[in-house]
């Protein structure tokens, strides 16, 4: 006979109140100058008017804009990155108007998921990432763990959701950082 208690009376798994997803192997690339808009939505892509915005595209992928001329684009997971793949071959040296930031090797890819996100980071980062401080669209570029991050509120439907980048070497510190503070947590 299975144990049961008051806040799971039917002795099923808890939900999760946050998850953390290694996106790492999901391609996302920069681009970088004075045309790197123009080319951008040249593209189909739709951008946030400032920086420190991202915007979710139609096709799961986000847009993120870390300055005036500096735009970093991330995979969906719906195809596994691919248009984000093909949209760094198919890039084409213009070194007036725009640079190809490559960011596959560079940054690794964590998101966080879940209503406790916030507190999550909370315990990692100085910078208020509550939904009514940071809501959807919101970039930051800081500093988490002793590490500089860069957390995309990127909500998923009705799902808190962060996207969070930094340096690749950094992968299983990071992780294992996040994974400490998510521990109080019912988290997977």
């Amino acid at each position: 006979m299975s144990s049961l208690n008051a806040e799971n009376p039917v002795g099923l798994s808890p939900v999760p109140l946050c998850t953390l997803v290694d996106m790492t192997d999901i391609p996302r690339v920069g681009f970088r100058g004075t045309q790197s808009a123009e080319y951008l939505q040249a593209r189909g892509f739709t951008l946030p008017d400032t920086p420190n915005r991202a915007v979710t595209q139609t096709d799961g992928s986000h847009v993120a804009r870390l300055s005036q001329t500096e735009y970093l684009i991330l995979g969906s997971r719906h195809d596994d990155g691919e248009r984000i793949a093909d949209e760094e071959a198919r890039w084409e040296l213009d070194h007036s108007a725009n640079y190809l930031l490559p960011r596959q090797d560079s940054h690794a890819w964590l998101q966080l998921s879940g209503v406790c996100i916030a507190e999550v980071m909370a315990k990692l980062c100085g910078v208020d990432l509550r939904a009514q401080a940071f809501g959807p669209g919101a970039v930051a570029q800081t500093s988490a763990a002793r590490i500089n991050v860069i957390v995309i509120n990127a909500d998923m439907d009705t799902t808190p959701c962060f996207q969070i980048l930094f340096d690749r070497a950094s992968l299983e510190y990071f992780k294992g950082a996040v994974l400490d503070a998510m521990d109080e947590f019912n988290a997977r």
